[in-house]
């Protein structure tokens, strides 16, 4: 019994494989394209245990997505693969579309083609997880209800655009050809190994440097904050119990301005790390809007809580703290990663192939 997980060096991903190998036995085959975003150093906890196999390269390779499928013999699938971030969809979709679009369908064709090969009883328990975004469902005033499952599809943005449509060929290939498929679509996460090109890390990241914390257009925009491991853990239930082609939004139930989000930010760490003099909140400055930025994501979770019994284990104002204490335990990680010298290790020490 094994799992395959894609995109599993990224931020979620990776939380999710070390969730994962906490919780159960099962091994995990993880392939990842180690791009920008992807940082092997995410697992080393994990390093060693012998449930980890680590495969780099792309979902968009149909031949290594057929040998995987075909050597490990994965009783389910989970698609992390994306390409995430807002403004480089803006300045670059291309990548948005081939590894969005076109690597899930891609990672469909072999999904569908390894589950018609199964003998029957292993056909009943397979199952194709595909993890999305609450930002498929456009943007909400401030006194419209939070998106349910049955939302209209209105995305914004070239990233919330392709991933609306890696959402709907999932949804197709359950209805067409019969693949068990399961959608989850999660609010903003937050917490350890996150990019500091994200909000929360990249405020913590300027603020302990003495740069300025860059705050879009007037601040208010709101966004539902999901701690990653509460969100690791409503994945490993859907996969349990989840109904097959059904969709589950995931959310935090933590509404937040951005601009609350950075200043509670700077009280955490004017505590655990105060300046000689003033406090962090003086670092904040307003930059013009990017465009087209949804004003309001808001998830309603109420249908994984009533039909699967999950609920997320952390406030925000408990988690940010959790995620604030991991940051400045682990200064080193996100040095390596801004100074580039973490790709400068993937291309001396990692060659490709597997990585047990």
């Amino acid at each position: 019994m094994t799992i395959f997980v894609t995109g599993g060096a990224g931020f979620i991903g990776s939380n999710f494989v070390i969730d994962w190998t906490a919780a159960s036995s099962e091994p995990v085959v993880n392939l990842d394209k180690l791009t920008y975003a992807g940082n092997l150093q995410n697992l080393s906890q994990i390093e060693g245990r012998g449930r980890h196999i680590f495969v780099k390269g792309d979902i968009c390779d149909n031949e290594l997505l057929a040998c995987i499928l075909q050597e490990y013999k994965p009783r389910a699938i989970v698609n992390f693969a994306a390409e995430s971030h807002v403004d480089r969809s803006i300045e670059g979709p291309s990548e948005f579309i081939e590894t969005n679009v076109v690597g899930t369908f891609k990672l469909l064709e072999a999904a569908k083609n390894y589950f018609n090969g199964l003998p029957d009883v292993e056909k009943e328990r397979f199952r194709f997880l595909h993890i999305s975004t609450d930002e498929v469902y456009g943007s909400l005033s401030s006194s419209e209800p939070a998106f349910q499952e049955n939302n209209r599809y209105e995305p914004n943005s070239p990233y919330s655009a392709s991933k609306a449509a890696s959402d709907h060929l999932v949804r197709a290939y359950h209805s067409t050809y019969g693949l068990p498929t399961l959608t989850t679509n999660c609010s903003n996460n937050y917490g350890p190994y996150q990019f500091p090109e994200k909000l929360i890390p990249l405020c913590i990241h300027n603020a302990l440097s003495g740069k300025k914390l860059p705050i879009y257009g007037d601040g208010q925009q709101i966004r539902d904050w999901l701690y990653v491991t509460d969100h690791c853990t409503a994945i490993r239930r859907v996969l349990e119990s989840g109904r097959l082609g059904e969709t589950y939004n995931i959310g935090g139930w933590n509404e937040k301005a951005n601009l609350d989000v950075v200043k509670a930010l700077c009280v955490i760490l004017d505590e655990l790390r105060p300046l000689n003099t003033g406090s962090y909140e003086d670092q904040i400055t307003f930059v013009p809007d990017r465009p087209g930025h949804d004003r309001r994501y808001a998830i309603d979770a109420s249908k994984i809580e009533r039909d699967l019994g999950w609920k997320p284990v952390e406030t925000f104002e408990s988690g940010l703290r959790k995620t604030a204490e991991w940051y400045l335990a682990n200064m080193q990680w996100t040095a390596a990663i801004t100074s580039g010298e973490y790709r400068q290790w993937v291309e001396t020490q990692y060659r490709g192939g597997h990585l047990g």
